[in-house]
Formats: structure tokens, sequence, C-alpha cells
């Protein structure tokens, strides 16, 4: 396939990206009050438009930096700055986005960490910071040697994959999550498919289309960055 072609493909990423942020905040601001940073549901709600933003459509951008073509000539500095600009930008809004949902659950004494949920994104947050911290130590830093470079990358690719997976799985049964808790017989029951629960399931659709998208864009023979043998892929970037 040409690679020309990959353009269009990532402003229809962008656009989906783009609309999943928006879809979470609208839900989150229409469906569940606003947004608010004081203990109360309303400071919960910036947990879902946090991860959304920085694990999924923000990481997803991060993985695919290497497949825009303008990459694959001159100098990788700005290329390699970028990607780990995106996943450090990543990595902040996810840790806002666990201090809002455990504000919200000790200051309302619910208890932490016993949802499936809950234990598919502490995976993917886990295995999202030893991937930046290893990345980092070895394509970054001065002192890492040739050959780890060598060995790691594969081993740093597939993880990539697996946490924006994890970040999948872990968005979509948060969503559903959430449904169950807030549409109940006090309401409308979740069975009835009240307006918030089509909007909130087209939300979980939307996500899951965009993660693969991204998965098979990184799967691609034709989009992905012809290896180099110079001096410089060899180079760490702080030298």
């Amino acid at each position: 396939m040409p690679t020309f072609q990959f353009l269009p493909f990532l402003a229809l990423l962008g656009t989906l990206g783009f609309l999943c942020v928006v879809f979470t905040g609208f839900w989150s601001q229409h469906w569940r009050g606003g947004f608010a940073w004081d203990g109360s549901a309303k400071m919960f709600n910036w947990h879902p438009v946090f991860m959304v933003t920085g694990m999924l459509v923000l990481y997803g951008a991060a993985v695919l930096v290497y497949r825009v073509p303008s990459s694959w000539v001159g100098p990788k500095l700005p290329w390699k700055l970028l990607h780990a600009a995106l996943t450090l930008a990543a990595f902040v809004l996810v840790v806002l986005g666990l201090v809002a949902v455990f504000g919200f659950h000790n200051d309302q004494g619910i208890p932490n960490m016993y949802s499936l949920h809950s234990w598919l994104g502490l995976a993917a947050v886990l295995l999202f910071s030893c991937q930046w911290l290893m990345g980092f130590a070895t394509f970054l830093l001065p002192w890492s040697p040739a050959w780890l470079r060598i060995i790691y990358k594969p081993i740093h690719v597939f993880f990539g994959s697996t946490i924006l997976a994890l970040a999948m799985a872990a968005s979509i049964s948060g969503i559903n999550e959430k449904l169950f808790f807030s549409l109940t017989n006090k309401t409308v029951p979740y069975a009835k498919l009240p307006p918030e629960a089509w909007f909130a399931n087209s939300l979980g659709m939307l996500i899951l289309v965009f993660g693969l998208l991204v998965l098979w864009a990184l799967a691609m023979p034709a989009w992905k960055r012809p290896e180099s043998e110079s001096l410089e892929a060899r180079q760490p970037l702080l030298h």
C-alpha cells in the first residue's frame, strides 16, 4: 500500500480521537453533573476525561509517530522528542485521572481496586510507566549500549500495542461499570436503554474503533519506518 495513503488515515484517526474526548466530556457534563475538584462525584468525572485523553488518544498518537512518512527522512531527533513528549503528556493526564478517582473514592468511603475495570486500568498504567522509563533509559540516555537498544526494541514495540489494548479494555469496561452503577431502578434502568445508555455505549464503540484502527496501522508493513543502519539510528538521543 503506498505510504501517502497514511496521511488521510491519520486525519481519520485524529477525528475519531477528538470525538472520543468530546463524547467523554459531554457525557460527564450533560448526564453526570459536570466537573469540580472537591471530592464529590463531579471530581470523579475528570477521571474518564483524563484517562481517555491520555491513555488512549495521546498514547495512540505517540505510538504512530514513526509511521508518519516524513519521519523516515532527515534527523530522527525531532521525532524522538515528539514521541517522548506525547507519552509524557499522556502520563501526566493519567496521574491526574488516578488522583481524581482515588480522591473521590476516599472522600466518599468507596472501596478501591476491587473491580475488573480497576485491575485492567492498573495493569495498563503500571506497564505504561515501565514502558516510559525503559524507553527513556534505553533509547535516550548516552550510556545505553547499542546491543541493548537492538534487543529491547521489539519488546518496546510489543508492549506499546499491549498497553493500548489494555487501555481500550479498561475504558470500555469503565463505561459499562459506570452505567450499571448510575442507571438503576431509582432512575431509568440500563436495560431500558435510556438516552444516556445509548450515548455511552456509542462512546464505547467509538473508543473500540479508534483503538483497533491504531493497532491496524501499527501492523501495516508498508507504514513501518524503514530500518536504518546509519550511525544516527544506533546512537542515543542524549550524547
